[in-house]
């Protein structure tokens, strides 16, 4: 979609965080839980990441409240928690649905349909890039290459996948979602709200994560493939002995 000024909208476009918000849901129990996840790492710094998914589990988004916190827990400035909450895209400055629904529009899941299916979202949400539908359920956002080009075209709800979509069939996913009914990724978890995707994200496991397959026949085909023919790769260390054709090249 385009901007204010007809050019191409982008993430750098996005409003910056929203420092009117003066309230917080960040309590006691949480701060607890934000230092339990900076105790994890030798550095406490490296924290950072882990510990802003959580804030956005509690607030629904990153909070000018939920950086001071995070910047107090570890020794460093709000400058330099809010450089990194916004730099990164999965963290958000503005409210997010309970459902975050990804659309991949690079050029793998374009081509095979990606295009198509984020066109039909919009319109049948009535929301553009990066919104969410009136009743609060749905924010959609077209995204980048999830390394799943084999299932193409690929959306993802909560950053679990939803392969080989049509515009139907992600119409249909939405629907469900909105309507509450349970959704099964097509190799993962069932769908949770996107704040409980967030605490997971954080470093709480929710017992979900074994749920479904992780990899799909078109993932392991090559692995197929070398098994039926013998086919193994070379042990550690070992050099293969040079052909004849290369030892004729060198001369």
């Amino acid at each position: 979609m385009s901007g204010e000024n007809g050019h191409l909208k982008t993430h750098f476009d996005e409003p910056s965080l929203d420092y009117s918000v003066t309230e917080t849901s960040i309590g006691e129990d949480t701060i607890n839980e934000l230092r339990q996840i900076a105790a994890r790492y030798p550095q406490a710094r490296s924290a950072l990441l882990p510990m802003l998914h959580l804030v956005q589990s509690v607030e629904g988004r990153v909070t000018p409240a939920g950086i001071e916190i995070c910047a107090d827990l570890l020794g460093l400035t709000a400058a330099d928690v809010s450089g990194v909450a916004t730099f990164y895209t999965m963290y958000k400055r503005k409210p997010v649905g309970d459902y975050h629904v990804g659309v991949c529009t690079t050029a793998l899941c374009a081509i095979m349909g990606g295009d198509e299916v984020l066109s039909r979202l919009q319109d049948h949400l009535e929301v553009g890039n990066d919104e969410t539908t009136e009743d609060g359920k749905i924010t959609l956002e077209h995204i980048e290459c999830n390394a799943a080009c084999d299932f193409a075209p690929v959306m993802m709800v909560n950053w679990e996948f939803m392969d080989n979509q049509t515009p139907e069939s992600a119409v249909e996913v939405v629907d469900k979602l909105r309507a509450g009914a349970e959704v099964q990724s097509t190799r993962g978890a069932r769908i949770c709200t996107w704040k409980q995707a967030e605490r997971v994200l954080a470093g709480f496991p929710d017992g979900r994560a074994d749920e479904g397959p992780a990899a799909g026949p078109e993932s392991v085909l090559g692995l197929e493939i070398a098994r039926r023919n013998g086919w193994k790769a070379p042990e550690p260390g070992a050099v293969p002995e040079a052909s004849a054709e290369s030892e004729e090249g060198k001369a």
